[in-house]
This record gives C-alpha cells, structure tokens and sequence, in this order.
C-alpha cells in the first residue's frame, strides 16, 4: 500500500514537472507523432547532465596537467642549469686542486734536490774539517819542535856566557888569541840568529793558528746553518707523509718496517757519519747528523711505501668527472639499494686509464659484471681493480709502475655508460679509494 502510494507521488511529481510531451516526424507522404513520457524524460535530462558535467571535469583536468607539466618542465630547466652551474665549479675547483697539487709536487721535488745539494754540501766540509784537522796537528807539531829547539839555543847560549864569566882565564886568552874571539862572536851571531827564525816562525805558526780557528768557527756556524735547513726540510718532507699514511688507515711503522724488511740495496737508508776518527764519544754534530740521516733513510722509505700504495688517481681529472662514490645507493639496474664497492668515473670511450701503484697484474679479461676487469696487487695487502674497460693493455703476470698506461675506458659488463669503476681492496675487503687519492691530494 505505502509502495503505491509512493509510486503515485514520484509520478505526480514527474507529470508536473516534466509533462508529457509530444514529438512530431514528418516525412514526404506522412507525419508521425511521438509521445514522450515524463520518466523518458528525466532520463534523457540525467544523461544529457551526465555528458556536459563529464566534459567540464576532463577540461578542468587536462587544463591542470598541461600548467603542472609546464610547471615541472620550468623546474626541470631550473635544476638543469643549477646542476651545470654546479658542474662547472666543481670543474673549476678540481682543476685547481690539481694545479695546487702539481706546484706542491713541484715544491717537493725541489726540496729534494735541495736536501741532496746540501747532503753534498755537508760532505765536502766534513772532508775539509778532516783537512783542517790534519794541518792543526802538523802545525801543533811543528811549533813544538821548534819551541824546543828555542830553548835549547837559549840554554846553551846562557852557558857559554857563563862560562865566558866566570874564567878570567878564557878572557885573557880571547884577548891574546883574535881567532878564537872570532869564532865565538860568529857562533853567537848564528845563534841569535836562529833564535829570531824560531820567533818569527813560532809567530806565524801562531797566527796561522789563529786564521784556523778562524775559519773552523765560520765552517761551524755554516755547517750549523745548513744542519737547521737540513731539519727544517725534513720536517717538512717526513711529517705530512707520515700524516698521508695514517689518514689511509695504514700505521705507518709496520709500513717502514715492513718495506725495510724488503727492500733491495737500491738507494737505501743511509749509513751513520763520523766526525772524528779518534775513538772519542760523539760530538753534537755528529749526533745532529746522523740524526738527519736516518730521516734521510726514513723519507727514502717512505717514498718507496707510496710508490707501492695507490695513492695516485687512475684516471686524469680534467677529462672525466666523478659520477658515483663509494658506499650504498641506488642500484641504476635494478632500483634496489647495493654497497657500491668503488668510485666511478665518467668520460669518453677510449680514456686512458693508469696504475695507482707499482704491482702486478693478477687478472687481465673479461669478468661476469666488471666485463674487461684488471686486477693489481700491490704490496700490504692491497689490491687495486679497473672494470668496464673496452681495451686491455696490459698481461696476467706483467709487473707495472704507478701511472703506466692499462687499459682503455669503455661500457663492458654490467654497465649504463662509458666509465671507469674503480676498487681499492685490502685484505679481500672492498674499502673507499677515495681516502687514498683524498690523503695523497691533502699532502702534495
């Protein structure tokens, strides 16, 4: 009952609002009409509603996604020059630094050449001091001997006088006999004579002495100047090696100790100086010396230690840029996120790319991932790895320098583009180049 009548109000309700209408068709020979009933049409009023909202919503929509995207591709730009801007004074300062590294090398290799000028230096006047040396105590002797051949002339000139003195006898015969008195006048005359000579002597081996003590105060005030500039050279040159060593995480007393265990004969440490070769205790500059000299010895081994470390680059940095660190992110493969085990380097295919180290290859090939792989390993426990490489320049078993020419930077292997992945290993452990590069760059 309540249904019919509420079916009754619905309809009364369309009657008055949509009544019925009619339609008429007509044609060549007839005309039709067509009855339109008030639910027909609500439903065509829905539909038509229907249609019109549809459209404005799908142009208010696609209105919003063409300003969004104009709006993204605007801050796309933005970030895009923001990112070159970026690129290029990264550039800048690489090239910098790099030219600050080369000056500081260049510094280096001068005070080297200068340690090894003075080192010369130091030994010419050691050879001279031994000279002065040897003419002092020829001199010391020689005055000596002629102080004593003075006194003696003195005692027997003091003789014969006394003896002329106290016999009358030898006076009335020096009267009586010229001759006699001749021959006494002329041995005194000779006699006075040498004395002179000895005296004259005697005074300029004095003053000769004298000009030697001279010149051997000037040649220690020398020897003192360049034993300062000796110290102050090495301190220079050994403190920020040690510091270069101790940043890479490698103790740089078992690095000495273990390449001094190796080492061949070649320019090694050098040998203590003597100063004296009379036996006796060692003199301040001996000390002072032998103490540069094991600095010597130890700036020498700290030379050969990174010569055998990578602390070289393997690529040069004015023709790539770094692209990827070492560390955990993003993988470009699969999305997922993955320890990335080295440092990448991006540029041009064919790049040379250099040995960080003196070692030997271990692994020259392809290998499943890296693709062209080269593997060195260098001294304490080191190893050095070079993937994605389009050319292979060297052979398993071949020894190499640091800097020698390897391979040839390519897109091999499990790849995105052309770039050099780069591993530092130690002990099997992947660990980040760049501490190596970083402590060699903040030292020279």
């Amino acid at each position: 009952m309540k249904r019919t009548r509420l079916g009754i109000k619905v309809h009364a309700f369309l009657e008055r609002r949509f009544p019925e209408r009619r339609v008429f068709v007509k044609s060549d020979s007839d005309t039709r009409f067509i009855r339109l009933r008030s639910e027909t049409q609500l439903v065509a009023a829905i539909g038509m509603t229907a249609v019109v909202t549809w459209s404005i919503v799908a142009s208010a929509i696609v209105l919003m996604d063409s300003i969004g995207a104009g709006n993204f591709r605007e801050q796309a730009k933005r970030d895009q020059v923001t990112y070159r801007a970026r690129l290029n004074a990264i550039s800048v300062e690489r090239d910098d630094r790099a030219t600050e590294a080369l000056a500081a090398q260049q510094r280096f290799n001068a005070a080297l050449t200068q340690i090894s000028a003075m080192q010369s230096e130091l030994l010419a006047s050691e050879t001279r001091r031994r000279e002065l040396e040897t003419g002092i105590e020829v001199i010391q002797t020689t005055l000596r001997k002629t102080m004593s051949e003075r006194e003696n002339a003195r005692t027997a000139l003091a003789d014969l006088r006394a003896s002329t003195a106290d016999s009358a006898a030898n006076q009335i015969a020096a009267v009586t006999l010229p001759a006699q008195m001749d021959f006494v006048a002329d041995a005194l005359a000779e006699t006075a004579e040498e004395r002179d000579q000895i005296l004259a002597d005697a005074q300029s081996a004095l003053n000769e002495r004298d000009e030697l003590k001279l010149e051997m105060r000037l040649m220690e005030e020398r020897n003192d100047q360049i034993f300062r500039q000796l110290e102050e050279a090495m301190a220079v040159s050994v403190e920020p090696l040690d510091k270069m060593f101790r940043q890479a995480g490698m103790p740089p007393e078992r690095i000495i100790e273990q390449v001094r265990r190796g080492y061949d004969g070649q320019g090694g440490p050098l040998e203590p100086l003597a100063m004296s070769t009379s036996g006796e205790i060692a003199d301040p500059d001996t000390l002072r010396a032998n103490e540069l000299l094991s600095k010597m010895s130890q700036l020498n081994l700290y030379r050969l230690a990174a010569e055998r470390a990578p602390f070289d680059v393997p690529v040069n940095l004015n023709r790539v840029r770094q692209s990827s660190g070492f560390g955990y992110r993003r993988d470009p493969k699969t999305g997922g996120r993955r320890l990335h085990k080295g440092a990448d380097f991006a540029g041009a295919t064919g790049t040379d790319i250099f040995a960080t180290a003196d070692g030997v290859v271990t692994t020259a090939g392809w290998q499943s991932g890296y693709g062209r792989l080269v593997v060195i390993k260098h001294d304490f426990g080191i190893e050095t790895r070079y993937a994605h490489n389009s050319n292979i320049r060297v052979k398993v078993g071949q020894r190499v320098s640091r800097g020698d020419h390897i391979a040839d930077m390519g897109n091999t292997g499990r790849s995105t583009g052309t770039h050099l992945h780069y591993e530092v290993r130690v002990d099997g452990k992947p660990v980040n180049p760049m501490i190596y590069i970083k402590a060699a760059r903040n030292v020279f």
